[in-house]
């Protein structure tokens, strides 16, 4: 495993970090399964582990805290908030209300008196910079929280976030973690270059595209990842989007072939190779699973190797576009964008 910090932190992370999304309902994940997973995350070298409130509905909170109980200290815990929990409608977003309630319901449920890093799920446009940034800094110097970052912002409000911490004097984002794979390139245009400039930490989300880069989605196989059951048009290969998907993953494939390397080592080790990028998070269910990924943790790859995958998706472009989870408001709601 190799070991990078975090922005300008000094806290180390290791490059691969346990993503706890599939704990519970989401991914049929069982207690001792879930346990399972730490136990041989910790043992591979993780020592991150990112979690959220809602994922499914607050029980993957509560597996990872079990899972770690008498070992907080040996690792990073993160966890996220912003995302609706239940039907009351203050019950989301980023307003102080929200997020000093919700930081406490995460304690609870992960069974900790603080997290290393909590992160704001989603961008709120109902709520200003300036009111997201002072809760979040006061939770901070009450000790609940050591840092805080983002998720799947666009770049201009990064920019603006930080802007916005320094001319309000309080403290600021230290991480984003957006979205980012071989299939998905978008953010090497404007994301990565902001994160680097304000020296940020970056964990990247769905470096496997969602099951597409895991080596289980073949030309000629039937597609049966756990995703695909409830996702079925991210999957359908009639699809324009998922033609070219997968065209592009046949030719990643025989650049893995060639290299000898899986495609999930392929694919994580594009991702760890861009130099703004501080950790990849995977998401196993199964022990089967991250042993595979566990296998990308030393990948580096060459320059060879490197081209040809941009040949093949080349630097900034997203061959699912309409995917993206940062879009701003106005594109897609109507009402937003007319007088």
């Amino acid at each position: 495993m190799q070991y990078r910090t975090l922005g300008r932190t000094g806290v180390q992370v290791s490059t691969l970090a346990l993503g706890a999304m599939n704990f519970g309902r989401i991914g049929r994940t069982t207690q001792d399964e879930a346990t399972a997973l730490v136990d041989a995350a910790l043992e591979g070298g993780i020592n991150v582990i990112d979690t959220a409130d809602m994922y499914s509905d607050g029980a993957s909170e509560e597996m990872v805290g079990k899972a770690i109980a008498g070992r907080r200290d040996d690792l990073v815990l993160a966890t996220k908030a912003s995302m609706p929990m239940g039907e009351e409608r203050n019950h989301q977003g980023a307003s102080r209300r929200w997020l000093v309630t919700a930081l406490d319901n995460s304690l609870r449920r992960l069974g900790v008196d603080h997290v290393d890093l909590y992160q704001i799920h989603r961008w709120d446009p109902r709520t200003s910079d300036e009111e997201t940034l002072s809760a979040l800094t006061d939770l901070q110097r009450a000790g609940k929280i050591r840092y805080f970052g983002s998720s799947t912002f666009p770049a201009h409000r990064i920019v603006q976030a930080q802007w916005a911490a320094r001319e309000h004097h309080l403290s600021r984002y230290v991480t984003e973690q957006p979205s980012y794979s071989i299939l998905q390139r978008g953010i090497e245009a404007h994301v990565l270059p902001v994160t680097q400039e304000y020296g940020m930490g970056v964990l990247v989300w769905s470096p496997l595209a969602s099951g597409w880069l895991s080596g289980a989605i073949r030309e000629g196989r039937e597609i049966t990842t756990h995703r695909s059951a409830f996702m079925p048009e991210r999957f359908d290969t009639a699809l324009p989007a998922n033609r070219a998907r997968l065209d592009a993953v046949e030719r990643l494939a025989k650049v893995a072939d060639e290299a000898g390397l899986t495609l999930i080592q392929l694919a994580l080790g594009f991702v760890t190779a861009h130099p703004a990028v501080t950790s990849a998070l995977v998401g196993p269910r199964t022990l089967d699973h991250l042993h595979a990924q566990l296998a990308a943790a030393d990948t580096v790859l060459s320059a060879d190797v490197l081209d040809a995958i941009d040949a093949i998706v080349a630097p900034g472009v997203d061959l699912a576009a309409h995917e993206k989870h940062d879009t701003p408001p106005a594109l897609l709601d109507p009402a937003l964008r007319r007088r």
